[in-house]
């Protein structure tokens, strides 16, 4: 566990009065949070909120428009490129979906990083390699191609590749998409557990409630531009705000329609309002 995560009160990310958006479309408008140091924070809300935004501006991918993104108390947009690059080796990334090299076995993805980060010798690498593998399960599968192991396991690889530099930031894009129930309960619990164990700090970006509720500390729910909800599982569930008690009870009418903001379907279909009624339910 990183010594300093129990003897230090800041939070290891602190994003304020952020502003994001694309093109004439704001996403984010003036968002205030923190990510404390050794817990896993849960970031949910509808699809197109901002979720995954917010892990590319604090990798640096995007800038803020306004306001700040800070890691351990440093500015991220403020930094030069070879100090983000720096940066970036204390962060770890799970893609959604795991985004493995098909052309690499499961041994060389875990690898590759080592390999182009650190000057470590071949032996090393090797023996860091099989220790990640155990770590999520797999050491016995660093032979196969990726086109070999199912989603769930796919999933593990890249995990055990986010966490193959030791970084003190992990960052999860949807985990549980397209996983059965067993893959999905086994991911989420070595989620938990590596957090734990190793002292990370891990965000998490992800629609599944279920289990993202029985694995994080904090949960933070994204709506409109702002954040609709913030606390722990229970107080979040206890909100008495419409949006996010439509988003924790899956609801299907409330805040958030179905139907994308514009003209009624018979304007674009150039009939008379008066004289048109399919589906008035739509409308």
């Amino acid at each position: 566990m990183n010594p300093n995560y129990e003897n230090s009160p800041s939070p290891l990310i602190e994003i304020k009065d952020l502003r994001f958006g694309y093109g004439d479309r704001l996403i984010l408008d003036g968002i205030n949070l923190t990510i404390p140091r050794g817990k896993v924070t849960a970031i949910m809300g509808a699809s197109g909120g901002g979720k995954t935004t917010i892990l590319r501006l604090i990798g640096g991918q995007y800038k803020a428009q306004s306001g700040s993104v800070l890691f351990d108390g440093q500015d991220i947009g403020a930094l030069q490129p070879t100090e983000l690059m720096h940066l970036r080796r204390r962060m770890g990334m799970l893609f959604q979906f795991g985004a493995l090299f098909t052309d690499l076995s499961v041994f060389d993805n875990v690898a590759f990083p080592l390999r182009e980060i650190t000057q470590l010798s071949e032996p090393m690498i090797r023996d860091v390699v099989l220790m990640k593998l155990e770590a999520v399960g797999l050491r016995g599968a660093r032979d196969l191609m990726p086109s070999e192991v199912s989603g769930g396991m796919a999933r593990r690889v890249a995990l055990a590749r986010a966490i193959a530099l030791d970084p003190e930031l992990v960052m999860y894009d949807e985990p549980f998409a397209g996983l059965d129930p067993i893959s999905l309960g086994t991911a989420a619990r070595l989620i938990r557990r590596l957090n734990d164990a190793i002292g990370l700090t891990s965000i998490v970006v992800s629609h599944d409630l279920d289990e993202t509720f029985q694995i994080a500390d904090q949960v933070i729910i994204l709506a409109n531009g702002g954040i609709a909800a913030q606390g722990t599982p229970d107080e979040v569930l206890q909100s008495t705000d419409p949006l996010v008690h439509q988003f924790v009870s899956a609801n299907p009418d409330g805040p958030v329609r179905f139907h994308y903001p514009g003209s009624t379907f018979a304007q674009d279909l150039g009939l008379p309002q008066k004289n048109f009624s399919f589906n008035e339910e739509a409308k």
